[in-house]
Order: C-alpha cells, then sequence, then structure tokens
C-alpha cells in the first residue's frame, strides 16, 4: 500500500532521514520508536507531502507520490494528524469537522460522517457548538483524530498522539486508534510511548539518528534487548 525505498531528506544541509526503506500494508497497524530528533516525524512529513525527499521514492496504491503535493495526498487519501493537535481554537467542533472534509463533494457521505464521529466519540457530540480551544487535551485529540477521519482515508498517520494526555486519556486514544484500524483504515503511527505503541501494533521501525535501524512485529521488538534497554526501560 505505501513504500518508501532509499529516502533522503534534509533541512537545510543536515540530513534528518538517510536511506530510509519502510512500508505498511493494507489494514496494518505499524508504529516507528525512536529517541527525539531520530526523523520519525520527518517521515509522515515525507508522505504528506510537507517535505520533498532529496532521494529516494515513495510509493503509496501503486503510484509515485515523491514530489506530489499535500492537497494532492490528501485527495489520494492520506490523512495526518499532527504532533500537538493543532485543532482551530476558534471555531466549533462541527466546524473542525467540517474543515476536515473539506475536498470531499459528498454530502450525504459527509453528513453520515458528522454522525460516524459523534458516535466514536460522545464527547464532542456533547460539546459540537463549543469552542475548539475550549476543550481539554484529551478532548482536542480526539477532535483532530474525527477531524482527520472526516476526509475518509485509507491511511492515516498520527505524530504522538499521546503527548502530554494524563494516562487514563492516553488509554482512551490508544482505543480510539485501535477502533480506526478495525474499522478498515490503515494507521501508520509515529509514538513516545514505545511500549504501548509495540503492544498495540502489527509491525514497527526503530529509528536511530535518521536511519532505520530495526524492524519486526510488535513482540520481536518487545522482546529485543537493544530495544528494551535502550527505549523501554529494561
Amino acid at each position: 500500500m505505501l513504500e518508501l525505498k532509499n529516502v533522503v531528506c534534509r533541512y537545510g544541509k543536515v540530513n534528518a532521514l538517510v536511506d530510509v526503506s519502510l512500508s505498511v500494508q493494507q489494514n496494518e497497524l505499524v508504529t516507528i520508536i525512536g529517541a527525539n530528533g531520530a526523523g520519525k516525524s520527518t517521515t509522515l512529513k515525507a508522505i504528506s507531502g510537507l517535505l520533498h525527499p532529496v532521494e529516494g521514492t515513495i510509493h503509496f496504491m501503486g503510484e509515485d507520490i515523491t514530489n506530489a503535493s499535500a492537497q494532492q495526498i490528501i485527495s489520494m487519501g492520506i490523512s495526518h494528524c499532527p504532533e500537538g493537535r493543532r485543532v482551530f481554537p476558534e471555531m466549533t467542533v462541527h466546524e473542525n469537522l467540517e474543515i476536515g472534509a473539506y475536498t470531499r463533494k459528498d454530502r450525504n457521505g459527509v453528513s453520515d460522517d458528522y454522525e460516524k464521529m459523534y458516535d466514536m466519540f460522545p464527547r464532542l457530540k456533547e460539546r459540537h457548538l463549543q469552542a475548539a480551544g475550549t476543550l481539554s487535551g484529551g478532548e482536542q485529540q480526539m477532535l483532530a483524530i474525527a477531524r482527520s477521519l472526516m476526509s475518509r482515508p485509507k491511511l492515516i498517520m498520527f505524530d504522538e498522539p499521546s503527548l502530554g494526555l494524563a494516562p487514563n486519556i492516553v488509554e482512551k486514544v490508544f482505543e480510539n486508534i485501535l477502533q480506526v484500524k478495525e474499522s478498515g483504515t490503515t494507521v501508520l503511527m509515529v509514538e513516545q510511548n514505545a511500549f504501548a505503541a509495540l503492544d498495540m501494533c502489527d509491525r514497527a521501525y526503530l529509528y536511530e539518528s535518521g536511519r532505520m535501524t530495526l524492524t519486526g512485529t510488535g513482540k520481536e521488538m518487545i522482546n529485543d534487548p537493544h530495544v528494551r534497554h535502550a527505549y523501554l526501560g529494561g
């Protein structure tokens, strides 16, 4: 479904990704773990058209999207839920969902999806006329997820969805992400909570200093001595 081959990305003259190759198959939940600055978020930016690789290729559903614009990539079925939630604070919950569906022309389908989002996130339904900036951090994360789903993506990418959230809210957000996967949407997730991410994923990649250094199933990664020592506290 998604394939990166030998991708190199730079910020100025500094390499952020070096010769990265990874794949995501349909209906998988794949996670990328690693320290801050390892290149995890840069990978998502490259896939979503926010940063173009200087070397290598990115293919989605058999099409080369290496140099496609962000709008083209959204229209092809890739949605990016960025780090830090980034809701539109002055707009209502419902207006934020409308923004998520701005590329769609099927009004009846959009109306159906509003109801699906409110069923998935009942707190958002209770607050649908409330300004997004007045929501709690957990509620804003739920809104960011729902807004990303409004484009009906084939692949949704989450960047640090648990960042800054209380432990009980983190658990709920991860449940929501699993629900997204179970509904048939493929998931690629960058996550600082390495154990939780590995525990819920089908496969994982470890990044270190801009390079992909290890890959395996979530269970294999949890049991890997280097991963356990460096990222799982044991």
